[in-house]
């Protein structure tokens, strides 16, 4: 994690992403196009460092060490909470951290487990976030949407914070 994200910043992130499972990596391609895939976080440090499992011989492993710049987003529609993430990815080779963050449901992407010798993770640590959420969900959006149709006013029960700045 950059310094550029103040610890109580990051406790906030931490929270609005802990039980979302799935985020969109995107990588820059050779070309300058944006690639963007789903990929499941299996590690969320206490220090913000992400982590993902991969295969070495990826594609995206091809892009981050070409261009180590990647954002990151995460969605739970239900809860109207939306995460966005800027920073870099490194690709490490850790035996010890493969072993500390496998489970076997990771078999279903790795059939021949942790011990396959293509297996890398993906070490993220971002500089930059905005989230933006509202407080009671889906619930109060439909509140507020039937109070607006009644009264003209527009919503203003959602929430928007941006963090860090860019990498120096």
């Amino acid at each position: 994690m950059s310094t550029a994200i103040r610890p109580q910043e990051l406790d906030t992130l931490k929270d609005k992403i802990k039980d979302i499972r799935y985020a969109i990596l995107t990588t820059q391609e050779a070309d300058g196009d944006f690639h963007s895939r789903p990929m499941y976080t299996h590690g969320l440090d206490d220090d913000g460092t992400l982590w993902f499992f991969t295969y070495e011989d990826s594609r995206k492993v091809e892009e981050i060490q070409a261009n180590n710049r990647v954002g990151i987003s995460y969605s739970d529609e239900p809860a109207e909470t939306y995460v966005s993430l800027a920073g870099t990815a490194e690709v490490k080779k850790d035996k010890a951290k493969i072993d500390a963050l496998w489970n076997d449901g990771l078999k279903a992407w790795f059939p021949k487990g942790k011990d396959d010798p293509n297996i890398t993770l993906l070490k993220v640590n971002f500089h930059q976030a905005e989230y933006w959420d509202k407080p009671g969900g889906k619930v109060n959006s439909l509140f507020q949407m039937a109070k607006g149709a009644l009264t003209g006013q527009p919503d203003t029960s959602g929430r928007n914070e941006k963090f860090g700045d860019e990498p120096s």
